[in-house]
């Protein structure tokens, strides 16, 4: 096993080990429950941590990470009028997908 990143919250790091078990990349979290413990210890020591159980799948987890980590942020109109921004796919006043590119 190898410690790929540590991620801010335990939200992201679920987010992000659920995104790599999609791409076929064995993941876990580690350090999840020391939350309780900021305070006690160190906050950098107690930040989730995203582990992938595969030494030979961790070049492959290192750039799905970094494509996790920058998704294009987008600004589109919808045909409903609607301006959507940021990494949204589908017009929340109308619910239409976002044109092709």
């Amino acid at each position: 096993m190898r410690r790929l990143a540590q991620a801010p919250n335990l939200a992201i790091a679920t987010l992000w080990v659920h995104a790599l078990r999609e791409d076929g990349i064995a993941a876990s979290v580690q350090r999840e429950f020391l939350g309780a413990a900021a305070g006690q210890l160190p906050p950098d020591q107690c930040l989730p941590e995203i582990w992938i159980e595969d030494d030979a799948q961790f070049t492959q987890a290192q750039a799905a990470l970094r494509e996790l980590q920058h998704r294009p942020q987008r600004r589109w109109h919808c045909r409903c009028g609607e301006l959507v921004e940021g990494g949204f796919e589908q017009c929340w006043q109308c619910g239409a997908m976002m044109p092709a590119a």
